[in-house]
């Protein structure tokens, strides 16, 4: 399993938030009516794909301030080592180097969208989880990452490290930040995200 400098790890992954954040504020001042938008039947519109990020968020931003706060007098270390099933599920959230989502998946039904949900809010709560995903990258510089853990959305029986969890959170909304750049050229609206 890949070995990381945790300070590297952290910043890297801090970077990768900044610039979901602008990318989300960029959303703000578009057309709702183009957010709202399905790109086909069965598929999910942006303020869709929003909802789905923050039930993640709402998830897991929790469970990594706890395991952070547990972990503040832990012995700190300077690297970090994935684990076997963190870095497994990383592996398949992560876009392709092409920028392409190659590995389509279901979500879980407790973080599936109703297919009316249309509420714009939805971007402004998703930049609020980014900030504070940002404080907890920013906290975690004290804590060793491999120690801690955070049990998964799917069995709060399974818990992955922190680091892991991170790296997880962050590639899953790069995976739908790809969704969310193709579902707005399908709509009519060049952008890159």
């Amino acid at each position: 399993m890949p070995t990381f400098k945790s300070t590297e790890l952290l910043s890297n992954l801090e970077k990768t938030v900044t610039q979901t954040i602008n990318n989300a504020s960029r959303l703000q001042a578009m057309n709702t009516d183009v957010l709202r938008k399905a790109p086909a039947a069965g598929k999910w519109s942006v303020i869709q794909v929003l909802y789905h990020l923050n039930s993640y968020n709402s998830y897991y931003l929790p469970h990594i301030e706890q395991a952070i706060k547990a972990g503040i007098n832990a012995p700190y270390s300077a690297s970090f080592k994935a684990g076997v099933i963190g870095n497994y599920f990383t592996k398949t959230m992560l876009p392709g180097n092409d920028g392409a989502v190659h590995n389509m998946m279901k979500a879980p039904k407790d973080h599936t969208p109703d297919a009316a949900y249309n509420n714009v809010e939805a971007i402004n709560e998703f930049i609020a989880g980014q900030q504070k995903l940002l404080e907890l990258l920013r906290e975690a510089r004290n804590v060793n990452m491999t120690r801690l853990k955070v049990p998964i959305s799917i069995s709060t029986l399974i818990k992955i490290r922190l680091g892991d969890t991170f790296r997880f959170l962050v590639a899953h909304q790069q995976r739908h930040f790809v969704q969310i750049s193709n579902t707005l050229k399908t709509n009519g609206v060049m952008v890159d995200l």
